[in-house]
């Protein structure tokens, strides 16, 4: 299967010393976002809160590696403008130079309807999945600049930031994304002239150590394979780290200011009606 896939991704599949920091890289979508861009040659950058588990990803990527491929870094995009430039500086001098960023790190946040929720939740979802995203952008687009070798960040948004899809309960989450989905297109046209590419790409859910428990019921399989235009949930391996191979890739070197929607058609259908059911 590696193979065929390997087969598909050509000419992107050799991405051989790309250096790209990764945020929100100890699980979910991250940690698998490094495992393939090393497979891919990608010396890595995986930054995120929780050492113990960034440790235990690089221990596994070194481990099959020839030189040191992987570097940890304890990060809270949170932390504030100091932290994060200071994080933009160190990442940048593990390997000399970033070429790609990924700003993955985001949170769900609660449910609450749009007259509950608290502002402390508000806060914390805005300062995780856009705030901190932008801050760290800000810094190592900064550096990129300055080099005047160009770059690409790729902004992890979500099916919930685009203008079809709503969803009760997600107010802080679906404006952070939307927020982020702008942020994408204004700063592709900024950096333009300084050749970094700023793309973000939407996902659906897809199947992972985070969504594990809504795939085991039944209910949400049989809705979803009735709704979904390709009827089927798909998999983050290939889907998205495909698109993230083509957009680190030289081959995407036009390709900016653009939401790569990846969700098996699911946005398409809006609020199905009841006899798809």
């Amino acid at each position: 299967m590696e193979n065929k896939v390997s087969r598909q991704l050509q000419p992107w599949c050799d991405l051989e010393g790309k250096v790209v920091l990764v945020t929100g890289a100890s699980a979910g979508l991250g940690r698998q976002f490094c495992t393939d861009l090393a497979k891919a040659g990608c010396y890595i950058v995986a930054a995120a809160r929780r050492a113990n588990r960034l440790s235990s990803l690089c221990d596994e990527i070194n481990e099959i590696a020839t030189t040191t491929q992987a570097v940890a870094m304890e990060l809270d995009v949170t932390a504030g403008r100091n932290t994060i430039e200071g994080a933009a500086q160190k990442a940048w001098a593990v390997f000399g130079r970033i070429d790609v960023l990924i700003n993955n790190a985001g949170i769900r946040g609660g449910t609450d309807s749009s007259l509950d929720i608290s502002e402390d939740e508000w806060e914390d979802v805005f300062n995780t999945n856009l705030n901190g995203a932008w801050m760290l952008s800000k810094y190592i687009g900064r550096h990129m600049r300055e080099v005047g070798k160009g770059g690409s960040i790729i902004n992890i948004s979500s099916g919930f930031g685009l203008d079809r899809v709503q969803q009760h309960g997600s107010v802080a989450y679906s404006s952070s994304k939307a927020g982020m989905n702008n942020m994408t297109k204004v700063m592709a046209l900024e950096l333009g002239r300084s050749k970094i590419r700023v793309n973000a790409i939407a996902p659906a859910i897809f199947p992972s150590e985070l969504t594990a428990e809504i795939f085991k019921k039944k209910w949400f399989r049989d809705v979803a394979m009735k709704i979904v235009p390709l009827q089927t949930s798909g998999t983050s391996d290939p889907a998205l780290t495909s698109v993230i191979r083509y957009l680190i890739h030289d081959s995407s070197q036009y390709v900016t200011g653009n939401i790569f929607i990846v969700d098996c058609g699911a946005t398409l259908t809006g609020v199905p009606i009841f006899s798809s059911l």
